[in-house]
């Protein structure tokens, strides 16, 4: 058959999959992308089962946009065919747009992004709060991804409050009870405010589908045929959604690599992927191993690193390249050293003819750019940092958005809070408390209580001067927006409001009007792409770290900001213990290793690993000994792994370690590398017994 040309043999099979549960463990570099979207096009364009039936979810804009091009390329007979194809998220956003009424909600909500969401929680919490509004945020973030509801929560906090309390073990009630109201209030705010946060989008949508059985059978039928890519970064929460999906059925394809799960920290689950074979009934595996990205010689460093691992499906890569160049370890005595190094090979790279957006710079901890970023600089080599403030959150960006929620929904109060003083009117703190005051009385918008009292002395003539010529402003523009093409709403818009004359005075004045224009330059682009603001405004609300990844400049970035991404070079920095592995702990090990795994498969052609005998880091210098991984890589000291004191242990040893402190051994596992289960002050931890010292 014409459509499967170029797949192996491997790949075919996947490809010519029809019905029941298959799981593809598909490796680095493994064609799993080609294979999924042949797939897609198989059962539409061969089989003729309706693409209005099919859903394929990913994780990022990018593999989405990626892969649907591919599939409609393949695509000749049902020309008109539009697969969903999408994002978890973009999922939950389309779902929710047309069920959320069934929660007795409005569809017209607006999505908050993380820093509007601790923002809100900063305003919500007392001035004596316990805990930090990010450290709220991320714990409210993994309640919801773990499908905890404010009820769920507020039951766990009586459970736990029942138990014998244990310090150790346990965490602080009072930290919980804080937690449990901050929570509370919060999702009060939003459903007030009519928002929903980036969690929400899948929260709710599991919500909906499991509050009405004929319902869920029903969503369940209409998507007959699922595939999932990246399986094993799914949480808890979407794995309750697919299960959701097959509930009439069991027509789910899962693609993904238990070599390469490394958002534990975030969420995901690895058992998802480890017991998909136990969960759904005659579940054939096929095991995609043959590489079409990097050298043999890259491969061999990964395969022989991974193998350490024990709680893997297991899967050995397989080069369809040459053998390549040798993979380079770099030992220097301090950061500044390797940086120069880094440097001057780069420039060498760049001199042979490589492009520089070929070349990355990878790390385990984001501090460890700051040398490289120097020597940079002082090289004139030009360099991007994909981490730090993404586009799309800079002050000024997110500004310039608000202006448009409110054009699109005038009633959207947390948007009209936000720009109501920018630029500067005169509307401080005491006119909006003013205002929110008469906005409850009336039951009213903010926008519709100040539309209100813009004819009498509600507020000073000076200011209501200003408001008048926002509240015109913004009528007009609205009503551009309704009949007009967004083309030319972008084009007033960008004289409106006086917004870049107010940024152009502040201190980096130049920058943000630069931000700006390179926003209003995008809109104008974009405008050819929707049909209306609000499709452009949810497609934004979406956007994630790897949609800014363009331009001539050699990347730095952390591990995980790399995932999904390759180059023709690669540099791992940070190879020490300490900072990569940066944890010991058996289970956390793991995932670090898997982390390096990661990182040394996003290389084509050059790999170098680099350590340093010394680094400055915390306001200290520390001597520091390589990573153990560098010996798994290059297979040294396979026997001679670095031995405690006294390697001789048995349960009910007392052992000190140089961060946990004294300890008690409570069993040994003799399983490979030599581990000990060790009680400290009853946190029970796994360690390697060579970080351990037994106490005579």
């Amino acid at each position: 058959m014409k459509l499967f040309e170029g797949l192996n043999e491997s790949q075919k099979e996947a490809a010519s999959h029809l019905e029941g549960a298959m799981l593809i463990l598909a490796g680095a570099g493994s064609g799993k992308t080609k294979t999924i979207t042949t797939r897609l096009a198989y059962l539409i364009d061969e089989i003729g089962i309706d693409a209005n039936q099919s859903l394929t979810l990913t994780f990022t804009n990018k593999a989405a946009n990626v892969m649907k091009s591919r599939a409609l390329a393949l695509i000749q007979k049902q020309k008109l065919a539009s697969p969903l194809l999408c994002t978890f998220h973009k999922f939950g956003l389309l779902f929710l747009r047309l069920h959320i009424e069934k929660l007795g909600r409005k569809n017209d909500f607006i999505i908050i992004d993380s820093e509007d969401k601790k923002r809100i929680i900063k305003e919500l919490i007392n001035e004596d709060k316990k805990l930090s509004s990010s450290t709220l945020s991320a714990y409210i973030s993994k309640l919801k991804n773990e499908a905890k509801s404010v009820k769920d929560f507020f039951k766990d906090l009586e459970l736990l409050k029942n138990q014998n309390p244990n310090p150790d073990t346990n965490p602080n009630p009072d930290t919980l009870e804080e937690l449990a109201r901050v929570y509370k209030l919060y999702e009060t705010f939003l459903l007030q405010n009519n928002l929903v946060d980036f969690d929400d989008l899948l929260l709710l949508t599991s919500k909906i589908l499991n509050v009405d059985e004929n319902f869920k059978k029903e969503q369940s039928k209409h998507y007959q045929y699922i595939m999932v890519d990246e399986y094993q970064d799914t949480n808890a929460l979407q794995y309750t959604i697919l299960q959701s999906l097959c509930a009439t059925h069991q027509n789910i394809v899962v693609v993904g690599d238990d070599d390469q799960s490394i958002y534990a920290w975030r969420g995901a689950r690895i058992e998802n992927i480890l017991n998909f074979q136990k969960q759904f009934d005659k579940v054939k595996l096929i095991k995609l191993e043959h590489n079409y990205r990097s050298s043999s010689q890259i491969l061999k460093a990964a395969n022989a690193l991974i193998a350490n691992n024990e709680t893997r499906l297991g899967k050995t890569l397989i080069s369809t390249k040459n053998e390549g160049e040798e993979v380079q370890i770099i030992e220097n005595f301090d950061e500044k050293a390797e940086a120069s190094y880094i440097a001057s090979k780069i420039k060498k790279l760049l001199s042979q003819g490589i492009k520089a957006s070929e070349i990355a710079i990878l790390y385990r901890v984001n501090a460890l750019s700051r040398s490289l970023e120097e020597a940079f600089m002082r090289e004139k080599i030009p360099f991007k940092i994909l981490s730090g403030i993404r586009f799309y959150e800079r002050a000024e960006i997110k500004d310039m958005i608000s202006y448009l929620r409110l054009i699109h929904n005038p009633h959207d109060n947390f948007s009209f809070k936000r720009i109501i003083n920018r630029p500067k009117r005169g509307f401080g703190n005491k006119a909006l408390e003013k205002l929110e005051n008469l906005g409850k009385t009336q039951k009213k918008s903010l926008f519709q209580a100040l539309l209100s009292v813009l004819d009498t002395n509600f507020f000073s003539a000076k200011l209501n001067e200003e408001l008048k010529n926002f509240a015109n402003e913004l009528k007009n523009l609205r009503e551009l927006s309704q009949n007009t093409d967004l083309k030319t709403l972008f084009v007033s818009f960008e004289k409106s409001f006086g917004l870049k004359e107010y940024y152009k005075n502040l201190i980096d004045g130049e920058d943000r009007v630069q931000n700006m224009d390179e926003f209003f330059a995008s809109l104008k682009e974009k405008a050819r792409e929707y049909e209306s603001l609000e499709d452009l405004l949810n497609e934004i609300s979406l956007l994630s770290d790897q949609d800014d990844l363009e331009g001539e400049s050699v990347f730095l970035m952390s591990i995980h900001a790399s995932k999904g991404l390759e180059f023709d070079y690669v540099f791992i920095i940070g190879l020490e213990e300490g900072f990569f592995p940066l944890q010991n702990d058996i289970n956390e090990l793991e995932e670090e290793r898997r982390l390096a795994y990661v990182a040394i498969t996003r290389a084509k052609k050059g790999l170098f690993l680099s350590h340093a005998h010394s680094r400055f880091f915390r306001s200290s210098r520390a001597q520091i000994r390589k990573s153990r991984f560098l010996d798994e890589i290059t297979n040294e000291n396979k026997d001679k792994k670095e031995e405690s004191k006294n390697t001789e242990f048995k349960k009910g040893d007392l052992i000190k370690h140089k961060i946990f402190g004294i300890g008690r051994v409570v069993s040994v596992i003799n399983k490979g590398e030599l581990k000990l289960g060790i009680n400290f002050g009853g946190i029970e931890r796994t360690l390697l017994a060579s970080f351990v010292e037994k106490i005579s």
